[in-house]
């Protein structure tokens, strides 16, 4: 690790020249905010009110101390704060700012059908490895698929697999919700007709960041399952079609919750993509059956169709989408804020489909893999 060559006081920030060369630059507010004994030792919450400092505090004196630490005396409130060097490299914002962006996801198409082991994960290798549940959360973070083979097929069996990584997310479905054919559904994926590829509860204001679908019976005549890389998709609209794109990042689309049971009345507004802070992919929302009637500006309602009708036929393309059958102990994993899901129409006088949902957020997924890498 560099050490601090050289320190030197500018007007609103602390300019820290590295042995290795680097340049950082830390403003006075930032460094306050941040002094280590800002933060409470047990919860690690900042306990520290930046708010009562001046905009105008500044170092009255600044030195590397024996320790090799940067001390500062503050010019009011009468306190004296000491950073770690390594601390200051690793969290310096000047340099994390200057450095290109790389995107974690990897990208597929169609081709991955050819290469469908290369998503499949050993669940026994989960429930009794650090490495298989590494290998799972990577899976799911990195590609937004994969499928856990044999697991047990019993009702709810997938919670012990599951709670590896975190806990569910519960939502009116119940946790896990039935994909089976049943009288008068109360959602589509309750009968037995084809589903187009969509997203899980477009209609909420933050849908589920992931889905696994729990394969116990598939004994039917069709009821085949489809994927697409919705980012992959995105990807290829940003590079060949630009105004498509744009269109699809900047225009708000309305979904709606058409459940008749509920006593709830739930509906969203969200570009069918959008973006990081980065200018990453970040969520597709996409499902035909739940957008609601849309009610942009007519100027531009030509031009918004014809961008989401470009943009559904793609997610359907066999140049982009995977198909395959769902095994009883598979647990068909996936990114629901990426991967599009659907599956075809199934015969069900031919034999029985029954599939066991479950829903994870996000940050479940990501945490978990954060600090088993760490």
């Amino acid at each position: 690790m560099a050490s601090i060559l050289k320190l030197e006081k500018n007007s609103s920030y602390l300019k820290i020249i590295w042995s290795d060369g680097e340049e950082s630059k830390f403003n006075y507010l930032w460094l306050r905010d941040n002094c280590p004994t800002a933060h409470d030792k047990d919860s690690r919450h900042r306990m520290y009110n930046i708010l009562k400092a001046s905009q105008n505090i500044n170092p009255k004196k600044y030195n590397i101390n024996s320790d090799g630490k940067l001390e500062i005396e503050w010019s009011e409130g009468k306190h004296t704060s000491y950073y770690d060097p390594n601390w200051l490299r690793e969290n310096c914002y000047t340099i994390k700012n200057k450095k290109k962006y790389v995107s974690p996801y990897q990208l597929w198409d169609s081709s991955l059908a050819k290469n469908i082991n290369s998503i499949n994960i050993e669940h026994d290798e989960i429930l009794n490895s650090k490495e298989g549940l590494i290998k799972w959360l990577e899976l799911l973070h990195y590609k937004g698929i994969a499928i856990v083979k044999n697991a047990p097929i019993q009702k709810q069996s997938a919670f012990p697999v599951l709670n590896r990584i975190s806990h569910t997310r519960e939502t009116f479905f119940k946790t896990p919700f039935e994909v089976i054919n049943v009288p008068k559904p109360n959602n589509s994926a309750y009968t037995a007709h084809e589903l187009r590829n969509h997203m899980d509860l477009p209609w909420f204001e933050n849908p589920p960041g992931y889905q696994f679908l729990h394969c116990l019976i598939n004994s039917t005549e069709g009821g085949d399952s489809s994927a697409v890389d919705g980012f992959a998709v995105a990807d290829y609209l940003k590079n060949n079609e630009k105004e498509i794109f744009e269109t699809l990042v900047n225009v708000h689309l309305k979904f709606r919750d058409k459940d008749y049971t509920q006593e709830l009345h739930r509906s969203f507004y969200a570009p069918a993509i959008s973006l990081t802070k980065d200018g990453d992919y970040n969520d597709i929302r996409f499902s035909v059956a739940t957008m609601d009637a849309l009610d942009c500006n007519p100027d531009i309602m030509e031009k918004v169709y014809k961008a989401h009708h470009r943009f559904g036929n793609l997610l359907h393309d066999d140049n982009f989408q995977i198909k395959f059958r769902l095994e009883p102990g598979d647990i068909f994993s996936f990114n629901n804020r990426r991967l599009l899901h659907g599956r075809t129409a199934y015969n069900p006088n031919s034999g029985n489909r029954h599939l066991q949902g479950y829903y994870m957020d996000r940050d479940e997924i990501i945490g978990r893999l954060n600090f088993l890498k760490k």
